[in-house]
């Protein structure tokens, strides 16, 4: 008797209010619970959720990145960036930067080879912004470091992007399998790719106004929303460019040409809460136990020298910009999370340097379990301690 996914779509929910709930019962953010819900229900463990019934969640994961971003990009509005000028982008800039810097300079002092360092290290400058989002979310966070933390995990996607442009084509020069046609290509590729997605998501941001001007009443606003981040993200997937960075374009437009922008956000925020429980239990279900053994000295450089370039990256950029002193003491600690972009880059990466690509699996996919497990908690504590969450 074949179980239709309509009744694994109500498990799956099931697990998610289950294990949120125990996890305010531990004073931890409802995504911490999803996650360690998803974990034990998955194949690692009771097997409950098994990995065919998983790939029936493909499309939640597009989905929830979709709203995520398109919600980030609702933040950007012309009177913030007046009122901060440069500074979250010099704190991107940096945090991203430094991150890449410090775990290749770490991995090449423990001897790994110079090809494999460049092209894992560049891996670390990706955030994933989904877990950060939904703690600020959850305990409606306020202050200068949300404020902030919003713009720089919306900027980072496109830094990790340029970054690790860069980075495969050094690595491809080292390895020796790039001519000089490729090498340019490889380093225009990342610029041509963000470029896309900027005119592609400005585009459907500028036609996604005209609607809602007709169109008033919750119903067919909601009708709207769902047709155009939904056309986003399909758009992107077709050709083939930054899904989260067309999406936020599109809302950081519609939110500086529309009265109607904090309808949609309002309306984003009633119909995405199943959606994301069903994100972050599927995200945990998938995340493999079996691989933290075989991490080795290698991972765990990694996974450290990571967390110190983030927080010192922010730190100067802060300084630099003269930031509030809590963006400077705990904004970097809110950067942890680790996902979605990652596991993109590591496909790609794998290609660079095919010999190592067992390894670099293994080291990104057991960085996410640690990041994504412990992120929230960590950002939930850092946002606290900035007085920005109260109990």
């Amino acid at each position: 008797m074949e179980i239709s996914v309509v009744l694994y779509i109500a498990i799956v929910l099931f697990i998610g209010l289950a294990f949120g709930q125990l996890a305010t019962v531990f004073k931890m953010p409802n995504v911490t619970g999803y996650l360690i819900g998803g974990l034990i229900a998955g194949p690692s463990l009771l097997n409950g959720l098994t990995p065919e019934i998983l790939e029936q969640f493909d499309i939640v994961s597009e989905v929830a990145l979709a709203f995520i971003a398109f919600t980030i990009g609702l933040s950007f509005k012309r009177s913030y960036f007046k009122r901060v000028g440069f500074q979250p982008v010099v704190i991107a800039a940096l945090e991203a930067t430094l991150a890449v810097v410090i775990v290749t300079g770490g991995l090449i002092l423990i001897g790994v080879e110079l090809s494999f360092a460049i092209v894992l290290g560049a891996i670390a400058a990706a955030t994933a912004p989904a877990a950060t989002i939904m703690v600020i979310k959850e305990f409606k966070a306020k202050g200068p470091v949300t404020e902030t933390l919003l713009s720089v995990v919306a900027l980072d996607d496109a830094f990790a992007l340029i970054l690790f442009g860069f980075a495969s084509t050094i690595a491809n020069m080292l390895i020796e399998t790039s001519g000089e046609a490729s090498l340019f290509l490889s380093i225009l590729s990342p610029f041509i790719d963000i470029f896309y997605a900027l005119l592609v998501g400005s585009i459907l941001g500028f036609l996604m106004k005209w609607p809602l001007q007709y169109f008033r009443t919750s119903s067919n606003r909601l009708v709207v929303l769902i047709v155009f981040v939904f056309m986003a993200s399909g758009l992107s997937t077709l050709f083939d460019i930054s899904e989260l960075l067309t999406t936020m374009i599109m809302g950081a437009v519609l939110t500086n040409v529309s009265s109607a922008a904090p309808a949609m956000d309002n309306l984003s925020d009633r119909i995405t809460p199943p959606i994301f429980v069903m994100f972050f239990v599927i995200a945990g279900a998938e995340l493999d136990l079996a691989i933290v053994p075989t991490v080795g000295f290698i991972g765990i450089v990694y996974i450290v020298l990571r967390v110190v370039g983030k927080i010192s990256g922010v730190y100067i950029g802060a300084k630099l910009t003269k930031a509030p002193e809590t963006v400077s003491k705990y904004l970097g600690a809110t950067l942890i999370p680790q996902a979605g972009v990652a596991i993109g880059l590591t496909a790609v990466a794998e290609s660079i340097v095919p010999t190592h690509a067992a390894e670099i699996r293994v080291v990104v996919l057991s960085a996410t379990l640690v990041y994504e497990l412990a992120g929230p908690l960590i950002t939930k504590m850092a946002l606290t301690k900035a007085g920005e969450i109260t109990e």
